[in-house]
């Protein structure tokens, strides 16, 4: 009984250093500190495990499924002696826990000793680094765009301080820039949640680069006011500038006007140095449409232009909440539209191709999304395993994300804009 739980507790822990409770004591065994069940910090424990630190361990500690007191009863005859001195440490070898297993049981996520150096230079298996990372922590949205490849499928948000935990992570991980996309960002709390996120990643996970995808209709001046500092970016979606189109795509909400709405928020951006951005999907509805005077005029630092792409159960197929088959343009009719469009220096226009497997997609639950297949297959989430152990997972196709330019100059500090 007592093996068949710690085996259970550690599979549950993924083995991964990122949890904090778990450090990795002198003679290969594992120690667990009561400090992380008890609100103790290490300080007043007088911990001195190698490594030992504080962070989310109390916080991760009481989520778990297993009770720290009933495992501390139930594992003291499976104890042996810790080589430090740590009050109240529970410590067990992994030498007979590990003839205790099956041979065919693995534990995903698990981290060994060697350095990270060695991990490294393991060859293909390796995992790539998040270096840009879309976190879409919300699929409700207030607008119907028929193309939409992100839909509705949940309600599902996760707690202010576990999406922080997770970025955290990523960020130790190797992230330089976070994108907070949708659904649509603006709408839970009225902007607060994502200008909280915003000022976390800034303030103090000291980003590069932090921005938001929106479509821009719920964004307030005193959302400006307030985290307009800490925000690089602001993408505002607009793929028509003929309002009977953005209806017919979907884009809009009552009476309120997308493309007089995009040239406030453009001079907002100047009030309160951001970079502006716009994100266009060319498709059935606009592929004809000119739009080289009107994008001259807003001169966004980056105007990305998607050829409309189709995801199976999102967009596409029998489960899917839209119908986007009716949007679908052949890449002959994008290579026109971006012809017509060449002279526009900001232009950045992504295929099919380029798209659907060189985005770092993390969806509400903090998983990775793998579109390699045409439908989005999610990993572990991170806050589970671990980053290294579900970006494996992601499908990521770091090479292309390269050819793509999708690492720039995205901090606002290096641009050097006329506000």
């Amino acid at each position: 009984m007592e093996e068949l739980l710690l085996q259970q507790y550690l599979l549950y822990h993924q083995g991964t250093e990122e949890y904090g409770n778990w450090q990795l004591c002198p003679r290969l065994s594992w120690c667990y500190h009561e400090w992380a069940a008890t609100n103790v910090s290490p300080q007043a424990a007088n911990c001195s495990c190698p490594g030992q630190s504080a962070g989310s361990a109390v916080a991760v500690a009481k989520k778990r499924l297993w009770s720290v007191g009933i495992l501390q009863s139930r594992l003291q005859g499976a104890g042996v002696p810790c080589p430090c001195p740590c009050p109240g440490a529970l410590c067990w070898s992994l030498a007979p826990l590990s003839l205790s297993l099956p041979l065919s049981l693995s534990l995903p996520g698990w981290r060994d000793s060697a350095p990270r150096q060695q991990r490294e230079q393991e060859g293909d298996d390796a995992a790539p680094t998040p270096t840009s990372v879309n976190y879409h922590f919300t699929r409700q949205c207030n607008y119907k765009c028929g193309f939409c490849f992100h839909t509705a499928k949940t309600s599902f948000l996760l707690p202010l301080e576990e999406a922080k935990r997770g970025l955290a992570m990523l960020k130790e991980g190797g992230m330089e820039k976070i994108n907070f996309s949708g659904g649509e960002p603006f709408l839970q709390d009225r902007g607060e949640f994502v200008g909280k996120l915003v000022q976390f990643c800034k303030q103090e996970l000291e980003l590069p680069s932090v921005s938001i995808v929106s479509n821009g209709s719920l964004i307030r001046k005193q959302w400006c006011e307030k985290y307009g500092e800490y925000l690089d970016i602001l993408a505002i979606s607009c793929d028509s500038f003929d309002e009977d189109v953005n209806v017919l795509i979907g884009r809009r909400q009552g009476k309120k006007n997308h493309v007089e709405n995009l040239h406030k928020l453009r001079q907002w951006c100047r009030e309160y140095a951001v970079a502006f951005k716009i994100n266009s999907v060319i498709n059935r509805f606009n592929v004809e449409e000119d739009m080289n005077e009107q994008i001259k005029a807003l001169n966004p630092v980056r105007w990305k232009v998607f050829q409309c792409l189709l995801i199976e159960g999102e967009n596409s197929g029998e489960d899917a909440l839209r119908e986007a088959e009716k949007f679908v343009i052949s890449d002959e009719e994008f290579d026109r539209f971006l012809d017509r469009h060449k002279d526009v220096s900001c232009l950045v226009p992504e295929s099919n191709q380029k798209m659907r497997d060189s985005y770092l997609i993390l969806d509400e639950y903090m998983r990775f999304l793998n579109c390699r297949n045409g439908r989005k297959e999610p990993s572990k989430s991170i806050l589970d395993v671990g980053v290294e152990a579900a970006i494996k997972f992601s499908g990521f196709d770091e090479k292309m994300f390269l050819k793509r330019g999708g690492k720039y100059v995205w901090s606002k500090a290096d641009m050097k804009l006329d506000w």
